[in-house]
């Protein structure tokens, strides 16, 4: 598979600035993104790169930040080759080590999982991603169902699993994502993930304990009604890929509507991620 790799170049930027960039461009496909010295490289497969709606998101940052961007397509080896070089170990709360292929096992920690992302995303390394593993590790998940939408390469549906959920679904719209899960699955011999590619229609009308849902504002307040539909009465929903303000009070207002009320919510930098319980 060919990708589009798009080169961001910054005068003067604030984090939450490059924050909101990222999130307008992962609303339109592009699903990786690395920090570089000026900037950070934003990651789209070939065939949902469109320049005009990159333009597009790009008019809305117009006065607000100065800017250069390149684009490049790339083969998917050379982005591997070059994601290799830039990926770091990753621990989770002193208890999860998330690390690559070609690192060394790290046995003092108590989960360990192997991600081979493929141009997937979720490492770990993204805040919200990590506070969503932080919700996992501090959540009862054994024996429980659990289902994990935008599950990029299946962290989330991986490490529920080391915990000892019962049964995983794990969901994505992007083909990349539903191969990177299969595979990272059998990486870290995990046999009880079953993963789909697409949307809501995707979801199995079976009765979750657990949702897991790291997406983006937009998708959550789309998707609500139907997690309403197959999450159990006092199953909990762990949201994350949103802002605190206005993304929370929107999330939280559009879930009261299906009996689904807020817990509580942890924040890094921008990002927040947050806990509700229907009923």
């Amino acid at each position: 598979m060919q990708y589009i790799q798009v080169t961001f170049s910054f005068t003067e930027v604030q984090e939450y600035q490059k924050d909101l960039l990222i999130d307008e461009l992962a609303n339109i496909g592009y699903n990786t993104f690395e920090d570089t010295s000026d900037g950070f490289d934003a990651f789209v497969d070939l065939d949902h790169f469109n320049e005009l709606d990159l333009k597009e998101v790009m008019t809305q940052f117009d006065g607000e930040l100065k800017y250069t961007y390149n684009v490049t397509e790339i083969a998917a080896e050379n982005w591997n080759e070059e994601w290799e070089k830039n990926f770091d170990p990753l621990i989770i709360d002193e208890q999860c080590y998330v690390r690559a292929t070609f690192h060394q096992p790290q046995p003092q920690y108590k989960y360990e999982i192997v991600i081979d992302p493929k141009m997937a995303f979720g490492t770990g390394h993204h805040q919200t991603t990590t506070m969503m593993m932080q919700y996992i590790l501090s959540t009862d998940v054994k024996d429980k169902v659990v289902l994990d939408m935008g599950c990029g390469t299946g962290i989330l549906a991986i490490l529920a699993s080391k915990r000892e959920a019962k049964m995983l679904t794990a969901i994505d719209n992007d083909d990349v994502c539903y191969e990177s899960t299969l595979e990272n699955s059998l990486l870290n011999n995990i046999t009880n993930i079953t993963a789909f590619c697409g949307g809501k229609e995707v979801i199995p009308d079976t009765v979750f304990d657990v949702i897991l849902a790291n997406i983006n504002r937009n998708i959550l307040l789309d998707q609500i009604s139907r997690y309403a539909e197959v999450l159990k009465e006092n199953g909990s929903i762990f949201f994350s890929g949103f802002y605190e303000s206005p993304d929370l009070e929107m999330i939280t207002e559009a879930c009261k509507e299906f009996g689904i009320n807020y817990v509580s919510h942890k924040k890094i930098g921008e990002w927040v991620a947050a806990h509700f319980i229907k009923g």
